[in-house]
């Protein structure tokens, strides 16, 4: 295929994720967690298990597209630098992996719930609060994904800075993304309070410089000229 075509291709799977994972966690698991009350974000799940089961379906089929995306954003940057373009490819999977297992701990919030008779040695306040702690824990864990994202970024927007058949401005704002990425992780890790202050205004960034990548893979593609003359120097 023409590598404007792999790059249509990664421009639609990348807006299916941007979509799924604005929906998910912004939209649904958003309005169900109520901050620090165990007891109501208990009683929003149950109300709304279906909503909460298509929350964690839609994630998962957000982890299955990162594969082909993984792989197609290689073929893309490959000859520019393979060695930097498989390094990002595997910082991308690790953080598919974590993003993926990660998704256990919302089922457990889902188990914790409901009623199972092995739980009736904890009564329904320390089943609430278990509950509570498994997504505080999955919040941990998509933290810790997003730390092998952000190095995926930087190391993608460098190579499409340095590509010459993407415009430099979408390598410098995927870059950007990553960075803030970084930041938000990392701060959350080493000062909560600091993190959670900074939430969600760190991640507009990111947000503009994934959004651009993907309508400009989408519109415009690549430069075939250019990327075909890239592929056949030596690396």
């Amino acid at each position: 295929m023409s590598p404007k075509t792999y790059a249509r291709i990664a421009g639609v799977i990348y807006l299916i994720i941007i979509v799924l994972g604005g929906i998910d966690e912004a939209v649904i698991r958003s309005k169900l967690i109520v901050p620090g009350d165990a007891v109501l974000t208990a009683y929003n799940i149950m109300a709304s298990r279906g909503l909460f089961r298509f929350s964690i379906a839609g994630d998962l089929f957000m982890q299955v597209c990162d594969i082909p995306s993984i792989v197609i954003f290689y073929i893309l940057l490959k000859p520019v630098n393979k060695y930097l373009a498989l390094l990002a490819a595997l910082f991308n999977l690790v953080q598919t992996a974590i993003l993926g297992i990660n998704k256990i701990f919302l089922l457990m919030t889902l188990s914790f719930l409901g009623g199972k008779e092995y739980l009736n040695v904890f009564d329904p306040h320390q089943r609430e609060a278990l509950a509570y702690l498994s997504l505080n824990l999955h919040e941990a864990g998509y933290g810790i994904g997003l730390i092998f994202f952000g190095f995926t970024c930087i190391i993608v927007g460098w190579l499409m800075f340095k590509s010459g058949y993407f415009p430099r401005f979408v390598g410098v704002l995927q870059m950007i993304a990553g960075l803030s990425y970084l930041i938000n992780s990392f701060t959350l890790i080493l000062s909560p309070a600091a993190g959670a202050a900074l939430f969600p205004i760190i991640l507009v960034p990111a947000f503009i410089g994934e959004l651009t990548t993907c309508l400009w893979l989408l519109v415009k593609g690549v430069n075939v000229e250019r990327w075909n003359q890239r592929s056949l120097k030596p690396i």
